[in-house]
């Protein structure tokens, strides 16, 4: 090969070996969209929006919330693993999009693990069982022993068949003998709603979206699923404390689709990072009750969406609840 030839080929191999770690260096270069696979209001939708904003002042481009409900999750938890990989399209999801749907469906047109890349895990926490404020129960072991004693007789609403709120219900049903109407909704948002309008009975929901509703009455809070209780409601138990062992964290989290650039996921981990020991966005979070804020690498998330996915696949079969 001539000289000339032979410098060419060496300056376009080592052009592109360096295209990626520049392309980093100069991302964003225009708005970057937020996928969020839930309607808007509910509580992905609103930390997604804080997020958004914060993103957006650490990296000097706007981060747009497209809100793609539907199939509990899947909707849009698919258009973030089949948007190109270049960072301009990332996914805002919750836990139960990504790490409860694969156990739950048959088939979906996705896998998680193959067909998304991990780029932080945003905040972390229980999920509240809530009932009506008038509901004969002011304990879980009281709920259980009204709600055993009429079965048939109450309701509780989720977010969807196969929502974490859903198989949470499930979950205590089973353990504690008792018959109860599911009614599933399409958000959070709706069934939240309703349980305070006394349209249904009792539901498992997300503290970001109910914590204002407890403090005003309008919902009555009976246990909390994470590992410990909530700094902003010390008097409620969490599920195990209260004699029904069950111990799950609900988690939003930021990802992009597979083959991405590593150099751009890191990119984005490191202005997560800053916004979560941003003090105007932790105040914002705390205001939302959000205050668990694990600083997560992207190796260390993609750890938690795997012990996840094992774990509540374990759920799944126990209950024995699949969806087509």
């Amino acid at each position: 090969m001539p000289a000339s030839l032979r410098f060419g080929a060496l300056f376009l191999a080592t052009l592109a070996a360096c295209a990626p770690a520049h392309a980093a260096d100069t991302y964003p270069q225009r708005p970057v969209t937020l996928i969020v696979p839930t309607a808007a209001a509910g509580g992905t939708d609103t930390i997604a929006r804080v997020m958004a904003e914060a993103l957006g002042k650490q990296l000097g481009q706007p981060f747009v919330v497209e809100n793609k409900p539907g199939a509990n999750g899947v909707l849009g938890v698919e258009a973030g693993a089949r948007a190109a990989p270049d960072g301009y399209r990332l996914l805002f999801a919750y836990a139960a999009s990504v790490v409860v749907n694969p156990s739950l469906y048959r088939k979906l047109p996705y896998d998680p693990v193959k067909d998304l890349a991990p780029i932080a895990q945003i905040g972390r926490g229980g999920n509240l069982l809530l009932v009506r404020p008038d509901f004969p129960a002011r304990t879980l072991g009281e709920f259980v022993a009204e709600v055993k004693a009429h079965p048939g007789k109450y309701s509780y609403c989720s977010w969807g068949a196969g929502s974490g709120g859903h198989l949470a219900m499930e979950s205590l049903k089973k353990q504690a003998g008792i018959d109860m109407l599911h009614v599933p909704y399409k958000g959070s948002s709706p069934c939240v709603q309703d349980l305070a309008g006394k349209q249904v009975d009792a539901a498992f929901a997300d503290t970001s979206s109910t914590i204002e509703l407890v403090k005003a009455g309008r919902v009555r809070a009976l246990a909390n699923s994470g590992p410990q209780r909530l700094p902003m409601l010390p008097d409620v138990p969490t599920m195990t404390e209260a004699g029904y062992p069950f111990t799950t964290y609900s988690w939003y989290g930021l990802l992009a689709p597979a083959r991405t650039p590593p150099a751009i996921i890191e990119r984005l981990n490191g202005a997560v990072q800053k916004a979560l020991v941003d003090p105007e966005v932790v105040r914002r979070l705390r205001e939302l009750n959000f205050d668990d804020l694990p600083q997560t690498s992207p190796a260390q998330f993609a750890t938690v969406i795997g012990d996840d996915l094992k774990a509540w696949r374990t759920l799944v079969r126990s209950i024995n609840l699949q969806l087509d």
